[in-house]
């Protein structure tokens, strides 16, 4: 992929990885905007210089405004990042953890598939561009304390797949983005060993920046995750993880 004089959108890009990667993107030659829910944030990296857009992944009329404001201001918009999520804990012993379940679900899987379908259209009638999605090592090697996290990114894996087979021919390719842990306000509080953001956006770009694009952009750090069951490490790599739940209120003391 040519990471120059593309224009790109970063839905959830108002902090951490998508923040970083907006950043990366703009160093290398393209037009970035940026989509996220806090007003602040926006406003922040508008003063930086990236063109900004309220949107709200788990509601479908937000969605489908901010893409007519997009696509009128960047009418030439030939890749989307979508990567809009939230990391919840959950105690699957207690039924209150459904309202976690549903929220998480409603924003990484959900809300994934509303922002694809709000700019595929767009994507196959220029005959070229492309679409990242987001998931995540924890797709491949759950976490056990995280059991809904686990079950979007696992379905946005999927769903890339089939989003790849479905727009084959069309120009569009799909690229699935996925991270490891990484040093960002919401994983480093998880772990302690979350890989560098610097280092992380480094070596995504490079991969991105191939030529060509890999269908899954996997950094060194994440590749444990991805090939555990083909490795024979699954069973293991779980039950250490597993140690994790803890952390769970309910699991102290």
């Amino acid at each position: 992929m040519d990471l120059s004089h593309r224009t790109v959108l970063v839905v959830g890009g108002t902090s951490g990885i998508g923040r970083e990667l907006a950043r990366r993107f703009a160093a290398a030659g393209s037009t970035v905007a940026v989509g996220g829910r806090s007003p602040q944030a926006l406003e922040a990296l508008a003063a930086e210089g990236f063109g900004t857009v309220r949107i709200d992944v788990t509601d479908g009329a937000s969605v489908a405004a901010a893409r007519d404001a997009v696509l009128a201001r960047y009418p030439e918009l030939d890749t989307v990042v979508t990567m809009a999520g939230v990391m919840l804990l959950e105690d699957l012993r207690d039924p209150a953890h459904f309202a976690a379940a549903a929220t998480t679900i409603d924003t990484n899987l959900l809300g994934t598939v509303r922002v694809v379908d709000a700019f595929t259209p767009h994507l196959v009638r220029r005959g070229a561009g492309a679409i990242v999605t987001v998931s995540s090592g924890i797709a491949f090697l759950p976490f056990p304390p995280m059991p809904s996290y686990a079950a979007s990114k696992a379905g946005v894996h999927a769903y890339s797949e089939a989003l790849r087979a479905q727009l084959d021919g069309t120009g569009v390719e799909v690229v699935e983005l996925v991270p490891p842990a990484v040093a960002t306000a919401g994983q480093e509080q998880v772990n302690p060993h979350a890989l560098p953001l610097d280092g992380f956006a480094t070596e995504v770009m490079r991969l991105l920046g191939q030529d060509p694009t890999p269908r899954e952009v996997l950094v060194d750090g994440v590749l444990m995750h991805r090939w555990a069951e083909r490795d024979g490490t699954y069973d293991d790599l779980v039950a250490r993880r597993s140690q994790a739940l803890s952390m769970l209120p309910g699991r102290r003391g």
